[in-house]
């Protein structure tokens, strides 16, 4: 597995959020009742979440991402979601260091050890990391958004949401380059786009540019 992508959107954060006052982090994202400083109260979260999956299953134990599970996780998003800007950036950039620092840990022999996030491994956690990164620094509403998305980063979304195909629907998600992707079985359903705007819709943001077809409501996104 190539860990490029990940440092590549770690390294694009300070500039993301260089410069963000007290104002400005208290603004809206896009995502309904949450400001950017919940935003990157979850950033900074996860990341330490995901850092001690890596750094427990190297040394071949096993761990919860979270102490105190999803409640304790949304209950640190709403405390920590109003602290001042500077305090914010400085954590959430504190803690993807930390997972570029357990990421540069990474054999080449570790990437299937097993941890206890959606009970897979150290591989999926890395791509877990890169999805949480990637989508939500298009949440921050500060000027990246899903057109921004490298190629790789929309063929793995588009790729890791077939799970969100309704019952008895088949989704056939058909990209203006010409690339297919299908989800599900049952009765055909064909979006259209650009292949960024099928990966933002895939991972219920909102596309920037137009979708075609008779878009199906689906599963929920986790």
């Amino acid at each position: 597995m190539n860990p490029v992508p990940v440092w590549a959107a770690n390294t694009r954060l300070p500039g993301l959020l260089h410069g963000l006052t007290d104002s400005a982090v208290h603004a809206d994202s896009t995502l309904p009742g949450w400001s950017r400083g919940h935003v990157l109260a979850h950033l900074a979260g996860v990341a330490a979440a995901l850092t001690r999956q890596v750094e427990y299953a190297l040394e071949g134990r096993r761990i919860e991402p979270y102490d105190g599970g999803r409640p304790a996780r949304d209950a640190a998003i709403a405390a920590n979601a109003g602290n001042p800007a500077a305090d914010l950036v400085e954590t959430a950039l504190a803690s993807a260091s930390s997972f570029d620092r357990a990421l540069a840990k990474i054999g080449d022999d570790d990437w299937d050890r097993a941890v206890v996030y959606r009970e897979g491994t150290v591989a999926d956690v890395v791509l877990a990391y890169w999805r949480e990164i990637e989508i939500h620094s298009t949440d921050l509403r500060l000027g990246y958004t899903p057109a921004t998305w490298v190629p790789e980063f929309a063929d793995h979304l588009l790729t890791f949401t077939s799970y969100r195909a309704p019952d008895d629907v088949q989704v056939v998600l058909r990209a203006d380059d010409g690339h297919v992707w299908t989800w599900g079985s049952g009765t055909p359903v064909e979006v259209g786009g650009a292949r960024n705007d099928l990966a933002a819709w895939a991972a219920g943001r909102t596309p920037v540019g137009s979708l075609t077809g008779d878009l199906p409501e689906l599963k929920p996104y986790s």
